[in-house]
């Protein structure tokens, strides 16, 4: 393992906390069906650890047809409880049954704004909200930005989209940049930038 100063990931699964660290977290999505992959992704983790739902995650990609919103919005009941049988993905009924909920409201939002990332980016006027944190506890777990959001995906009738999950996926997207500063992530983006201003 490097000596890189990241800002998240402990001495266990060190490699799989890097990899999605350096090369995921807080770069900019804008592919619908990687943003429906992080809502299903951190829904499931609501109350877990993050690491819990990264192991899972090729089970709930074949779980949830490679993320697929139209498919698993047609999934019948008898496709979730078998689902509830499968060790691969965080057996845990409302969730399971939520991420089919949540694919039928992103359809809606997809029709009514032709791309749901059209929708979303909409909530930081296009462009990605770039923090400065030297300590992940001045980090906020809320801001008006996901209460907002929030808001509007539970009026389309998603659930496990609370405020504090959805800021989680704004981070997690790159709608947010709250890589630490003394983080080598934020060194390479943002430092240089700034040094060349």
């Amino acid at each position: 393992m490097d000596n890189k100063i990241r800002c998240f990931g402990g001495k266990d699964n060190q490699e799989l906390y890097a990899d999605y660290h350096d090369n995921e977290w807080g770069v900019p999505v804008h592919d619908d069906r990687r943003h429906f992959e992080m809502l299903v992704l951190e829904g499931a983790q609501a109350g877990l650890s993050w690491e819990t739902v990264l192991k899972k995650r090729e089970g709930y990609r074949k779980a949830f047809k490679g993320f697929d919103p139209e498919l698993v919005a047609k999934m019948t009941d008898d496709d979730l409880d078998i689902l509830l049988t499968d060790p691969s993905i965080i057996r845990n009924r409302l969730k399971v049954y939520g991420a089919r909920k949540n694919a039928q409201a992103f359809l809606k939002i997809q029709k009514e704004y032709e791309t749901f990332d059209e929708y979303v980016w909409g909530f930081v006027g296009g462009q990605p909200i770039i923090n400065h944190w030297q300590n992940f506890a001045d980090v906020p777990v809320t801001t008006p930005e996901s209460d907002a959001l929030s808001k509007s995906l539970k009026k389309y009738g998603m659930t496990f989209v609370g405020p504090t999950i959805i800021y989680a996926y704004m981070q997690a997207i790159g709608m947010v940049f709250d890589h630490l500063t003394a983080c080598w992530v934020y060194e390479k983006k943002i430092g240089k930038a700034q040094a060349q201003a």
